[in-house]
């Protein structure tokens, strides 16, 4: 069946006054979170020597966020159209900038992951009111394709300034401040969106219905961490069992949703294929993607020892190549089609993923900086896309759950690309060869082994991190050729899903 979006009927086409600078004001957001992620990176190697957390404990801090914020975005979106768009979005940012603090200062690993599970809460507000108050304040196709561009950009550029910035302040200051530059940010946001931005939501919402949240968060989490385990420990008892409680209680949510009158999520939209092939696309490149960018900062850094500001620099073409494809990707959609966009990008960044394959401990920037420009665009023209087909795909009364989905898929795809292809990079790296008296924490992250070194004599110190390395780098490489390969699967399967897509062209 082929899905052609129909054009914008008068009544949306009038164009808001003011909407520029209330997108302005979203965009902020976007940077919020972005700029959240991408720093952790950078400062995972003074966390690791700081807090002295176990291999485990190290990948928690990674994911805990995105576990959490995937259970709840789907809750929060439709809360969002349900309170009001613009207030959900205004209380999750201060909290996110409070407990951005609390992450700054934390004292023990257990804190730690507490203090990011907390930060997934606030977080989860914020994507969804953004993307669906861009669907609400852009009537026209056009605009809000560019308006969904510079949305992306944003989040790209957010990834740039994130580690230029976390860069600069690691070299300078302690681990903890990467965490208060949220600030600033937060109450910008705050004192300018409380002006500018209009409230939508929708006028006949229903309930919420809470059995439906419990649902959604158990199964997300339960589900995540069944297959985190499994793939670092093996199909034991313990993940089996949270992958079974997960799958049963989204089993559930899905029964329910199509029983209530008011749902939380109209499951009626999967119903579309364009719709559908465009959240398939979002998980699976994310998944390809996070568990590489997770331990890119950490190879950067402990294997080629270049410094915090250096890595960050470093990392800057993906976010040049996002930018930049993100604002012309509405347009080159519409001259040839949707799915020879989306497609092309993934299959873009499989491929710049299998030149990661070749990675060693003295690989020059060339090949890593080309791959990461490729990697950029090919995301830049995929997101962006794939994020105005499933706004288009909704009336405006649903815009947040639909905006929810999406950013559901990019956060479980998140988390499952750092648990499968972190275990990965973690099973090839514990396996390294060491001397007998080296301590055991050598063999659960390379940021611990190279804190054993300093206690060990020079010479066996030396061996021991160049065995080390050349361990991380191999699994490095394999969880790269992974990622190519989900990347490259994601491409032709979109291809099929997407048959016949197109965007709006009214305006």
């Amino acid at each position: 069946m082929t899905s052609t979006l129909q054009p914008a009927t008068t009544t949306e086409a009038v164009k808001l006054p003011g909407r520029w600078l209330a997108l302005s004001v979203l965009v902020l957001a976007v940077l919020l979170v972005a700029v959240d992620a991408t720093v952790l990176g950078l400062a995972t190697p003074y966390i690791s020597e700081d807090l002295n957390p176990t291999g485990t404990q190290l990948l928690w801090i990674g994911d805990v966020y995105s576990f959490v914020i995937a259970g709840l975005l789907v809750s929060m979106g439709s809360l969002g159209d349900r309170i009001g768009r613009k207030r959900i979005l205004l209380v999750g940012a201060t909290a996110f900038g409070l407990l951005s603090v609390l992450n700054a200062y934390a004292t023990t690993p257990e804190m730690m992951i507490a203090s990011r599970a907390l930060l997934g809460v606030a977080g989860a507000t914020l994507m969804p009111a953004t993307l669906a108050l861009i669907r609400n304040i852009f009537h026209d196709p056009r605009e809000r394709s560019l308006a969904v561009g510079i949305w992306g950009a944003t989040a790209s550029a957010g990834t740039a300034v994130g580690p230029v910035a976390g860069g600069f302040l690691l070299e300078h200051f302690w681990w903890g401040s990467v965490f208060l530059i949220n600030l600033p940010v937060m109450v910008v946001l705050v004192l300018v969106g409380a002006r500018t931005l209009p409230e939508s939501k929708n006028p006949s919402p229903g309930p919420l219905d809470l059995p439906s949240v419990l649902l959604s968060l158990v199964g997300m989490i339960a589900l995540v961490y069944g297959v985190k385990e499994a793939a670092g420990h093996g199909v034991t008892r313990e993940p089996l069992t949270a992958g079974l409680l997960g799958a049963a209680a989204l089993y559930g949510f899905v029964r329910r949703q199509l029983t209530l009158p008011a749902p939380l999520l109209d499951m009626r939209l999967f119903r579309s294929r364009g719709f559908s092939g465009a959240v398939l696309a979002d998980l699976l490149t994310v998944l390809g993607l996070s568990g590489l960018v997770f331990f890119l900062s950490q190879y950067l850094q402990l294997v080629q020892g270049r410094r915090p500001l250096e890595a960050g620099l470093a990392e800057l073409p993906a976010a040049v190549g996002a930018v930049a494809a993100g604002l012309v990707a509405g347009r080159v959609a519409r001259r040839h089609s949707v799915r020879a966009v989306v497609c092309g990008g993934l299959a873009a960044i499989g491929l710049a993923l299998a030149a990661l394959t070749a990675l060693d401990a003295t690989t020059g920037y060339p090949l890593l900086g080309a791959a990461l420009l490729v990697v950029g665009i090919g995301a830049g023209f995929s997101f962006t896309v794939t994020s105005d087909v499933i706004l288009s795909s909704v009336p405006k009364d649903q815009a947040g759950a639909a905006s929810a989905v999406s950013e559901t898929a990019y956060e479980l795809g998140a988390a499952l690309g750092i648990a499968v292809l972190g275990s990965i990079v973690t099973g090839v790296y514990r396996g390294f060869p060491a001397p007998a008296d080296t301590p055991a924490g050598a063999h659960e992250s390379l940021g611990g082994a190279v804190e054993a070194a300093g206690r060990m004599p020079a010479a066996e110190a030396d061996t021991m991190l160049s065995s080390a390395r050349e361990a991380f780098v191999d699994g490095l490489g394999a969880a790269s050729a992974v990622g190519a390969a989900v990347l490259l699967a994601a491409a032709v399967a979109t291809w099929y899903m997407l048959r016949g897509q197109r965007l709006e062209n009214a305006g």
